[in-house]
């Protein structure tokens, strides 16, 4: 212990320099994957919503530290240029791994769809599109999108077979008709009604969580006149995180809202 420790600090230098170099490529691989992630992944309040904020920072956590620590452990000019040059070779390997296997999450937990379910609104991953369905999906929704979410209203079933065959889904295998392309339709100006008219006052959400009302507030100044502030509605959203979406008096949506913001 006593031999080998003025050696270590010796050394300390170079590593934290090789480390210090390290750092800084990861942060700026890190900040290209921010922009691919929050730009077209996880765009709006969906970062938020879908979990994407806190899926992004445990992966780079994971990814930019796990990189330069390890460096900093390894990293001694004395093992030789090509002894040291294996090392951080199979370090990298490992932080490429480690980064491919977390994008990978994060692209099949990104939000592809926001589906209207008649009472509330569902955001949907590209984990859970029942794939196999997409080509009964209508045209426009037939590919997933890299951009965000596609919105969309869920057609009831039509027939006994299709009732019974979307009980048959949800029941045993725990998937939803907003999950299934061949449910979908668009959302259009009648389905866009019917959300409005499913909506509440914003006043009623208000009431049960008080704490809701400086978004409110802020919310409805946004608002051109005051028949469009009155006009306000929102619905539960279903989502990674629970939330509500604020629409305005035809359907439109205006803006998510964490729970988590004002309980």
């Amino acid at each position: 212990m006593h031999a080998t420790t003025p050696g270590f600090f010796k050394t300390f230098g170079t590593r934290a320099r090789a480390a210090g170099l390290h750092l800084l490529a990861s942060g700026s691989i890190a900040a290209v994957v921010a922009v691919l992630v929050f730009g077209y992944w996880y765009p709006g309040d969906l970062r938020l919503v879908a979990g994407g904020t806190a899926l992004f920072t445990l992966v780079m956590v994971v990814d930019v530290v796990m990189g330069p620590m390890l460096t900093f452990v390894v990293f001694d000019r004395s093992k030789g240029v090509s002894h040291l040059r294996r090392d951080i070779a199979v370090i990298a390997l490992l932080q490429m791994l480690a980064l491919s296997y977390g994008l990978h999450t994060m692209y099949m937990g990104r939000p592809v769809g926001l589906a209207f379910e008649f009472d509330r609104f569902r955001v949907v991953s590209m984990a859970e599109v029942v794939v196999a369905e997409l080509d009964q999906a209508p045209p426009m929704f037939r590919r997933l999108p890299l951009d965000g979410p596609m919105l969309f209203a869920v057609r009831k079933s039509s027939t006994t077979e299709e009732r019974a065959d979307a009980l048959n889904a949800s029941i045993f295998q725990g998937v939803d008709n907003g999950q299934r392309p061949k449910f979908w339709i668009p959302y259009d100006e009648q389905a866009r009604a019917q959300a409005a008219a499913a909506g509440r006052p914003l006043d009623a959400l208000i009431s049960k969580y008080p704490s809701s009302k400086a978004a409110v507030d802020r919310i409805r100044t946004a608002m051109a006149t005051q028949d469009d502030r009155d006009g306000l509605r929102f619905l539960p959203v279903r989502a990674k995180h629970d939330a509500v979406v604020v629409l305005t008096h035809n359907g439109g949506i205006v803006e998510f809202l964490l729970y988590d913001g004002f309980f």
